[in-house]
């Protein structure tokens, strides 16, 4: 793998992300980069910067009950809460305040919500926020499953999304195709770099990589 590249948000010097060049297997397709939002998401400044820039991109009409967080967003998660209160975006829910919650998984794929976690979800108004954006399958499956519980989803906001949209559901995000052009995916049956015999480097997911080709 290559050294790593920094790519800096347009609208604030805190968010920058970091992209590591190199053959990546994802759970739902082989990418040449791997974008890490580490820093991103653990450290309290620049979760708090990618926060406020993200509130920015939703129009003050929205309605938020809820914030599912996906791929490790939580901390980003309580505080886009906290600037979309400050924005204006109201709550339906009767406190009057925003929930802030993350998924479960089973080993199947299905998303699911347990009991205590229910009157989170059905009938609210539902934000999902995620890290990135790759195939668009996990969010497929994330407003899939979320019907099923009865909720509406509002709004899908990213660090970073290759789509502008999911089944009619614009996708706001800091970073873009426009910010790595050169950056490619593919199915995993259908890849170029294994059809040009290029070595997997690591096996990647949300919370990180795991190198294979030292």
């Amino acid at each position: 793998m290559q050294d790593v590249i920094k790519i800096e948000s347009k609208e604030h010097p805190k968010v920058a992300l970091r992209v590591i060049p190199g053959h990546f297997a994802t759970p739902n397709s082989h990418v040449n980069y791997y974008l890490d939002m580490t820093a991103l998401k653990a450290r309290q400044s620049e979760a708090a910067a990618v926060a406020a820039e993200l509130s920015k991109q939703i129009l003050a009409t929205t309605v938020v009950d809820t914030i599912v967080c996906m791929d490790g967003c939580e901390i980003i998660g309580g505080y886009l809460a906290e600037e979309l209160t400050k924005a204006g975006i109201y709550s339906m829910n009767s406190h009057k305040t925003m929930y802030i919650i993350t998924p479960e998984f089973a080993a199947s794929g299905q998303m699911l919500f347990r009991e205590n976690l229910k009157p989170m979800v059905r009938g609210k108004n539902v934000l999902l926020l995620l890290a990135s954006v790759t195939t668009g399958e996990t969010i497929v499956r994330a407003v899939r499953a979320l019907g099923y519980y009865g909720a509406t989803i509002s709004g899908i906001s990213a660090i970073f999304s290759a789509a502008n949209s999911i089944g009619g559901i614009t996708i706001n995000s800091l970073f873009s195709m426009a910010d790595i052009p050169d950056y490619r995916k593919y199915e995993p049956e259908n890849c170029s770099m294994c059809k040009e015999k290029k070595p997997i480097d690591a096996f990647a997911n949300a919370f990180g990589y795991s190198i294979i080709q030292e």
